[in-house]
């Protein structure tokens, strides 16, 4: 039972905290790019809004993390996609109050490269 009561609260506060991450997220390390996460059917995808070089490989348009899921609060799991190596990894988003951090992971997860990004609405 208790169990169960622990389920129902993480899932209950899963659309809040889908709600705190929708919008637009600035990398902040470089400010080289902008992704707006949003609502993708049952899961929640970030896509490419702003570049600061659109001569890279990566494009205005692009969807780099998908099929992201609750894997806990404050937490999703699913793909991320690099376009500089045109690769698709598992990835992982973590919110922490107003920071984000994404990771792309290899070889199950035990190599990853992370990025913190910074709400921009």
């Amino acid at each position: 039972m208790k169990r169960v009561m622990i389920a129902t609260m993480l899932l209950a506060s899963a659309p809040a905290l889908a709600n705190d991450l929708a919008g637009n997220w600035q990398r902040t390390d470089t400010g080289a790019s902008r992704v707006k996460f949003s609502k993708c059917g049952d899961s929640l995808c970030g896509t490419i809004v702003w570049l600061k070089d659109a001569n890279g490989p990566a494009k205005v348009g692009q969807r780099i993390f998908y099929d992201m899921k609750p894997a806990g609060e404050g937490k999703w799991e699913g793909k991320a996609f690099n376009p500089e190596d045109g690769k698709t990894y598992s990835g992982k988003m973590s919110l922490s109050g107003t920071t984000l951090t994404t990771a792309g992971c290899a070889l199950g997860g035990l190599i990853c490269r992370s990025v913190t990004w910074a709400k921009a609405d």
